[in-house]
């Protein structure tokens, strides 16, 4: 109970910092907000969405990735943090009318300016009824803000989780309302090392995600603790920390946005690898699907997987999008003791040459 109360008290600076402190994600000291802007090629899709998405709401975008998986037609979808609801509504015109797209937002004014936009909206997007909706609550508690059990396809968050001090409760209960097969995709900001308590207590550090910031490794121990398969690296791009003050303060600890996903698994998934091989069924996707960093499926190429990766596919919205053959032996999910080498944002950001730009005023 205790833990609870500390973290609600804690979000008071945060709301106050995003709420009324600033006006633009240009305000930001870092350049978190700018992956959105590098993040290549995008399907045509997401780009015609975010086209259409009203210019005030882009304004107060706060977001430091692109968390817009594939296949989302009809599907629910929760985001966690919508703030100004720039991915809420990109979402409203993905999942079609006959989606459900929910946002919460811990901030009131953040919540009450996305209400404005909601009939703006359904009208740019042709609906009959708005299929968007803004709720006000917490992460930590979705179940008391009305979100039921069971309930979602997807759970999408845009560099929020950084911005709360109980993660392990973010994550139980995105899992408990996610529907087996469901998944949260998510893009972050992440520290290259631990970050020290003395960081977290600093207001604009933690503001800015620096000093909220978990350690990579460590979303893995959480996401396996509280019951999804293990992370899926999908992207990254390192952050610049444009304020010499806050540079100083942080030292040595480096920062990467990093968008994984994560699914929701039976607790009894197979143990044995697959030869899966993609049909090129999705929308926006007819020659290959890239899943992850790891992962590009091209249409009739088989491609063996193991044990985890086989049932992210058989149990997920992308089941009816491949055919799978089960391979008699264990595939090699078997070593004692991964190194998730692959799952760091810091080397993929190096791999793909990736730097967030420039944006905060604070940067000359």
């Amino acid at each position: 109970m205790f833990k609870n109360n500390l973290c609600i008290q804690n979000y008071v600076p945060i709301q106050n910092y995003y709420g009324c402190r600033l006006e633009s994600s240009c305000d930001l000291q870092t350049s978190a907000t700018s992956c959105s802007l590098a993040c290549g090629n995008l399907p045509r899709s997401l780009t015609e969405a975010l086209s259409l998405i009203h210019p005030e709401v882009i304004k107060r975008f706060f977001g430091c990735g692109l968390p817009f998986p594939a296949k989302l037609e009809g599907c629910r979808v929760l985001d966690l943090g919508s703030g100004s609801g720039r991915d809420c509504f990109a979402f409203s015109k993905l999942v079609g009318p006959s989606g459900r797209v929910t946002g919460i937002d811990m901030t009131e004014q953040l919540i009450t300016a996305s209400r404005q936009f909601v009939e703006y909206h359904q009208k740019k997007f042709g609906y009959e009824e708005p299929n968007v909706s803004f709720i006000q609550g917490y992460m930590e508690k979705l179940c008391e803000a009305g979100i039921q059990r069971d309930s979602m396809d997807v759970l999408i968050s845009n560099c929020v989780i950084c911005l709360c001090p109980d993660k392990t409760a973010v994550l139980q209960q995105a899992y408990d309302v996610l529907k087996d097969g469901g998944e949260l995709y998510f893009s972050d900001m992440y520290a290259s090392s631990i970050v020290p308590d003395h960081m977290k207590q600093d207001p604009v550090l933690w503001g800015e995600g620096m000093g909220g910031a978990l350690f990579w490794k460590d979303l893995i121990s959480l996401a396996h603790s509280v019951g999804f398969s293990t992370p899926r690296l999908v992207s990254a791009s390192h952050i610049e920390v444009h304020n010499i003050q806050l540079k100083e303060k942080a030292g040595d600890i480096k920062y990467a946005s990093g968008t994984y996903r994560l699914f929701k698994l039976p607790q009894q998934p197979g143990r044995s690898g697959a030869a899966v091989t993609y049909k090129g069924t999705i929308p926006d996707f007819p020659d290959q699907l890239d899943f992850d960093s790891l992962h590009c499926f091209k249409k009739n190429v088989e491609v063996e997987v193991d044990a985890e990766m086989a049932a992210i596919i058989q149990v997920s919205r992308f089941s009816s999008d491949f055919t799978v053959r089960m391979l008699d032996e264990h595939k090699s999910d078997s070593e004692p003791t991964p190194q998730y080498c692959h799952l760091n944002p810091f080397l993929l950001a190096d791999r793909w040459g990736s730097s967030m730009k420039q944006c905060s005023k604070t940067s000359r």
